[in-house]
């Protein structure tokens, strides 16, 4: 009987590839996002967008996941969150940038999610 890793996939070499594709998404995410509200919305709301972008993945994490845990949460929270981001990266690049760019962004996200798969099973597990 196999018993169940005490970390994820992220904690160890093989967590490498996948953190780096999620590190590049997120970070079109807090760029692209705020961008697209402001220029549909306002000023305010693409800051208080960018905060949440950011501020929910420091907060919440699951134990296991990350080193430190501001909030324990269950693992599908985290998958949740790393979706929210993907999502925000790839809308926010169709609406705000070129084409080619887009199209780029939303193979980075695709990959990312295909990546993390690994990862997500672990948190499922949790």
């Amino acid at each position: 009987m196999s018993e169940r890793a005490v970390t994820s996939p992220n904690m160890t070499d093989q967590g490498r590839i996948p953190s780096v594709l999620r590190f590049s998404t997120e970070l079109i995410a807090w760029i692209a996002a705020p961008w697209a509200v402001a220029d549909r919305s306002s000023v305010v709301l693409a800051l208080v967008v960018f905060v949440v972008l950011i501020g929910l993945p420091t907060v919440f994490g699951t134990v296991g996941d990350k080193k430190q845990v501001m909030v324990a949460a269950p693992g599908w929270v985290t998958i949740a969150l790393v979706v929210l981001l993907v999502a925000a990266a790839v809308w926010g690049a169709w609406l705000v940038w070129p084409v080619w760019a887009a199209i780029l962004v939303s193979v980075l996200a695709a990959a990312t999610v295909i990546a993390e798969i690994p990862r997500w099973r672990w948190l499922l597990g949790t």
